[in-house]
């Protein structure tokens, strides 16, 4: 899924250039929260945690952040947040997932919905658009780990199920259930990886033009600006030439 992976390297550089920083921080921390809430505060112990905790250190947060958002959990101070998917259709048809964490459902609902009509989208039932994607576990390797068939061997000694290699890096999929077994074992044979998280990976894909990116840009960013929103995947692809005008 070419598109999904250009998107994320958009979002990946616009972030480390602006403010989205610390909104980009608070989210992760949100889902470390969460995390020692539902199960064991010990990383080792909660498979979720450690998954979240390695998500949040491959983006820079601070350890002491990191550590703040376990006590929190700890303390029995966090607030109760229950996660909605959201899903709906984006400018052009594109099928867009949103993934939220609320202590206010009406109130996410409510902004969620107010987003999409604003930016040219229509936002649908639950499994309007999921049928378009298949749950997985996703990590990533740059390119320096070694080539495509060094991880290609990897990946499979670990129970992945596929491999993309370009020359960027290696983006290696498997089983949702099996993310934090393959995660580890990739990690002990190529070391810490730059991403490890669970995804939405197309199965179909939809064309853009720039004008379309350039519409769908400006739904994303909005939906991302709120703070209910930890993430968006979306199933556009768009063309080498049209990624450059962005």
């Amino acid at each position: 899924m070419a598109g999904h992976s250009k998107w994320a390297n958009i979002q990946h550089r616009k972030g480390r250039q602006d403010a989205a920083r610390s909104k980009l921080f608070s989210k992760l921390a949100k889902e470390i929260t969460v995390a020692a809430k539902m199960g064991d505060p010990d990383p080792d112990k909660n498979p979720r945690l450690r998954l979240a905790v390695k998500e949040a250190k491959s983006q820079s947060v601070p350890k002491d952040v990191i550590d703040r958002a376990i006590k929190k959990a700890i303390g029995g101070d966090a607030e109760n947040y229950d996660e909605i998917r959201f899903e709906g259709y984006g400018p052009s048809g594109v099928a867009v997932i949103v993934e939220t964490m609320t202590d206010n459902k009406n109130r996410t609902a409510s902004t969620v919905r107010s987003t999409f009509s604003k930016n040219g989208g229509n936002l649908g039932e639950t499994g309007s658009v999921g049928f378009m994607f298949d749950r997985k576990g996703e990590v990533t390797y740059g390119a320096a780990v070694g080539d495509a068939d060094t991880v290609m061997m990897a990946a499979i000694e670990a129970g992945a199920e596929d491999v993309e290699s370009s020359e960027d890096g290696h983006t290696i999929y498997c089983a949702d259930t099996d993310l934090n077994d393959v995660s580890n074992a990739l990690e002990a044979e190529l070391g810490e990886s730059e991403s490890t998280k669970l995804i939405w990976k197309p199965t179909t894909t939809t064309e853009l033009d720039l004008e379309g990116m350039q519409k769908l840009m400006r739904l994303v960013d909005a939906l991302e600006d709120d703070d209910d929103v930890q993430r968006v995947t979306t199933n556009f692809e768009a063309s080498d030439e049209v990624m450059a005008q962005l």
